[in-house]
């Protein structure tokens, strides 16, 4: 198994924990805001989507977590699929970000990164 492939899995999953901290716990506050550009009136109007949106990127963490954890326990298939469909999602997730809100580049290349790593060095490792 690639270690490396491991670590940036688990990076993911931490990031996205961050993410869904931001999005479900301090949406509308002034850091939180800050980072995703919105208004105290628009993260106020949104509150109740970013919370659900904020689950989703928890549940990909904990996929992924339990995954990397499968793995440790030698049940490398198990926990390669399910880091596989953890990171995969968060990969797939940043693609559409950046393919449906151009202007959010920056955003869907860092929620992407460590996924991408973590699915090619992966790939490679089978």
């Amino acid at each position: 198994m690639d270690v490396a492939g491991l670590i940036f899995a688990a990076l993911a999953a931490v990031l996205h924990v961050y993410i869904f901290m931001m999005e479900s716990l301090s949406w509308t506050s002034p850091r939180t805001r800050a980072v995703f550009g919105t208004t105290a009136e628009e993260a106020e109007t949104t509150k109740e989507l970013a919370f659900n949106q904020g689950f989703y990127n928890l549940f990909l963490a904990i996929v992924t977590v339990v995954g990397i954890a499968a793995v440790a326990l030698d049940h490398n298939t198990v926990g390669l699929a399910l880091i596989f469909a953890g990171v995969g999602s968060m990969l797939a997730a940043a693609l559409v970000l950046l393919l449906s809100s151009p202007d959010k580049a920056r955003a869907a290349l860092t929620q992407g990164a460590f996924p991408v790593v973590a699915v090619v060095l992966l790939a490679l490792s089978l």
